[in-house]
């Protein structure tokens, strides 16, 4: 498989370095080929704003997704932009991997979405009428492809538990995989986790490397997160609402978007 791995973090000799390190090293001894976009080495720029689009008019004002459509659309995007979207393409497998900073990932990173996911690219998609609301949530640009987090955390384990003071993690990271994963057609995998990250001896972090090769041996077969799709007839269009026979009565929030629950 072709692999990217898109990189967040600003020191080379952390520990999430060494377990990039050791994700990259594991997928090109499996025989997977691998492109690596670290942000913070190549400088990525990460907010939106007139320079993204040179061809816009001066004179008018600038709404983002119009202007990343129409650039898209005519191939006048930057050359930073047009490189990653070209490695997505290219890529059978997406991975990001960021450390969990203020419960979501590095703001380097998402202005990386941001840019890279330019309208006519990532979202407005597809056919939007009365029967069909646009190619996502399962369909659009980059389905067919898979796509998982890595993802380092200070707290323990059982603060992102399911009574955590910190929320599930499956929640916080929700947003993440259903919204910018799942949303242009990732088959999206359960994260990798590492949790109290800053407490690590050396055996743990020899355990945490271990328990990371043997994901990135997985990687073509782990079951995805299963989400339900946009299209398949479980949401009501246009409100886009859960159709009300489905899903436990009880059940509310993110996991009512689950066919079945998650085996993570």
């Amino acid at each position: 498989m072709k692999v990217l791995l898109v990189f967040a973090h600003p020191e080379p000799a952390s520990l999430n370095g060494a377990l990039r390190d050791v994700a990259i090293d594991e997928l090109v001894s499996q025989g997977h080929e691998v492109r690596v976009s670290d942000l913070y080495a190549d400088g990525w720029k990460s907010e939106i704003d007139r320079a993204d689009f040179p061809e816009l008019d001066p004179a008018k004002p600038l709404q983002p997704s119009k202007a990343s459509g129409e650039a898209f659309a005519s191939g006048a995007l930057t050359d930073d932009v047009k490189a990653e979207q070209e490695k997505l393409l290219w890529a059978d497998v997406l991975i990001l991997q960021f450390p969990l900073w203020w419960f979501t990932m590095p703001a380097i990173l998402k202005g990386w979405v941001d840019r890279v996911y330019s309208y006519g690219f990532a979202y407005g998609v597809g056919e939007h009428s009365d029967t069909r609301w646009g190619d996502r949530y399962g369909e659009g640009s980059l389905a067919g492809k898979r796509a998982m987090l890595i993802v380092t955390a200070g707290g323990w384990e059982e603060h992102y538990s399911e009574r955590g003071i910190n929320g599930p993690i499956d929640d916080l990271l929700f947003p993440i995989h259903h919204g910018i994963l799942f949303y242009p057609g990732y088959d999206v995998l359960p994260p990798f986790v590492a949790y109290n990250v800053h407490r690590l001896d050396d055996a743990g972090i020899e355990r945490l490397e271990e328990r990371l090769r043997e994901r990135m041996r997985d990687l073509g077969s782990t079951p995805p997160i299963p989400y339900r799709k946009q299209n398949d007839g479980d949401y009501l269009i246009p409100s886009m609402r859960l159709r009300p026979e489905l899903g436990k009565p009880e059940a509310n929030g993110f996991a009512l978007h689950l066919e079945r629950p998650a085996a993570l």
